[in-house]
């Protein structure tokens, strides 16, 4: 695996809206085909990393395998069973992006001269300006996408994104099962039926 591609697959791991601590919520967003009816799928696979979007080896890394095993018990849970003659095709990638944030607070240290009328004198008060500082920190995107097998048309699509974490990294399965999850909860299908169970996002 080369150093570049370990980089860019590593930030799975540090994606922020896969750990629970105090940080920002993640951007979690999903969608799908209201003309679609989701009751004729009952299996699923993954497309191969060949027809899958984005660069890297042709082989899946022990990541690629750790997510595809987080998304197929997802859908699992849900009544689908893997086949090699499936129903739904499912595609999944990592995006990250460098971030510089230009961020802003009152200065806690008073600025002069702002004179005023303090009795009988005009005398300089202390009026406060503003501390403006830059925070550069990296942004993930888990994204998964559910294809029909047919006719290749995107049939339901889920995204999660949010702030690079440095917990993340020392529990690397723990934290996709966890955007795996958070993103997955959002589809709102069983398998064999066409009625949603929840509205996208709820």
């Amino acid at each position: 695996m080369t150093t570049k591609y370990r980089s860019w697959m590593l930030c799975i791991l540090t994606v922020i809206f896969a750990a629970a601590c105090a940080a920002p919520k993640p951007d979690l967003r999903s969608d799908y085909d209201r003309d679609v009816d989701f009751g004729q799928y009952r299996t699923f696979d993954f497309f191969d990393r060949a027809e899958r979007a984005g660069s890297g080896p042709a082989y899946n890394t022990l990541i690629d395998q750790r997510i595809e095993a987080a998304i197929a018990r997802e859908l699992e849970a849900r009544g689908y069973a893997r086949s090699d003659s499936p129903d739904l095709l499912v595609n999944y990638s990592v995006v990250t992006q460098k971030v510089q944030e230009v961020r802003s607070a009152p200065s806690a240290r008073p600025v002069y001269p702002h004179y005023g009328y303090r009795g009988r004198y005009y005398d300089p008060w202390p009026s406060y300006g503003y501390d403006t500082w830059v925070v550069d920190y990296e942004k993930g995107s888990l994204l998964v996408d559910l294809v029909d097998a047919d006719t290749r048309k995107l049939v339901w699509e889920g995204a999660g994104e949010g702030r690079v974490s440095d917990k993340a990294r020392e529990n690397l399965e723990a934290t996709i099962n966890s955007a795996v999850g958070m993103v997955m909860d959002m589809y709102p299908f069983r398998a064999g039926s066409g009625a949603p169970v929840r509205q996208p996002g709820s």
